[in-house]
């Protein structure tokens, strides 16, 4: 029984790990996304989803890992790009890697004739996975699994640096999806178009370049409030952009 009650407080910690923005950042980056949709796109991903929003099926893709049949899915979520190298230089992941995959779905959402249930999925993909290019960590150039081997405090609990960002920075502030994404503020639209011109690969590169922010942390692990005033509007920054990423290329596919 001591043994059950340990594995159940330690799953949540487990799942977290797993889970790129988590989920109330994968649903803020589906919401910002819904509200900078072209109407047509609109209608078009309202019938495709059964009319959920790109928030509610932002988390199915990390929901699924718990099903054998999506086990091939599992190298997506990520990609390895060394320092002072680019992606086409690469050894790629005979699995699929993060960039691969947003490319090919891309490419097969903008083509069409997928049948009704592909469809769906691959639009799911796409919501999750554009959200996980915007994590600074997975887009990773260290040899520490993105982070997660990086062990941490953080507030005196033990954690790890891939979860910091995906989910203990966000959790901290007690705000829902909603909240959060009425917090990040609205771009101009001067903005928005050049975030929209920037192919996957440029996000990648830009992901790739916060390293050195997300790395810079005190030599005793110890992480807090400081780490989190330095870092948050970055993450804030990061949302945003990854929501208004992903309507720029819905509004190309459907709109």
């Amino acid at each position: 029984m001591k043994k059950i009650v340990s594995l159940c407080l330690l799953f949540p910690l487990f799942m977290s790990q797993a889970w790129a923005w988590g989920q109330t950042g994968h649903r803020v980056v589906g919401f910002v996304a819904q509200n900078h949709l072209k109407n047509n796109a609109r209608k078009k991903v309202n019938t495709i989803l059964n009319f959920n929003s790109l928030a509610e099926v932002s988390n199915w893709m990390d929901d699924i890992k718990s099903d054998t049949a999506y086990n091939h899915t599992h190298d997506w979520h990520w990609v390895t790009i060394p320092e002072g190298t680019m992606y086409e230089q690469t050894q790629k992941n005979p699995k699929g890697d993060l960039i691969m995959k947003l490319e090919e779905i891309i490419s097969a959402l903008k083509a069409g004739n997928l049948d009704r249930t592909t469809e769906q999925q691959y639009l799911k993909f796409l919501v999750h996975l554009i959200g996980d290019l915007h994590q600074p960590l997975h887009v990773g150039g260290k040899d520490d699994t993105g982070g997660n081997a990086v062990k941490l405090q953080w507030f005196g609990q033990p954690s790890n640096l891939h979860r910091v960002w995906d989910s203990d920075m966000i959790d901290g502030k007690n705000l829902s999806y909603t909240e959060l994404a009425g917090f990040l503020g609205q771009p101009s639209k001067s903005q928005i178009q050049e975030w929209q011109s920037l192919s996957v690969r440029d996000w990648a590169y830009a992901s790739q370049s916060r390293a050195p922010q997300v790395y810079n942390f005190p030599k005793d692990g110890r992480l807090g409030y400081r780490y989190s005033y330095e870092n948050f509007d970055t993450v804030q920054l990061c949302l945003l952009q990854a929501g208004v990423h992903l309507a720029g290329i819905l509004n190309e596919i459907y709109g």
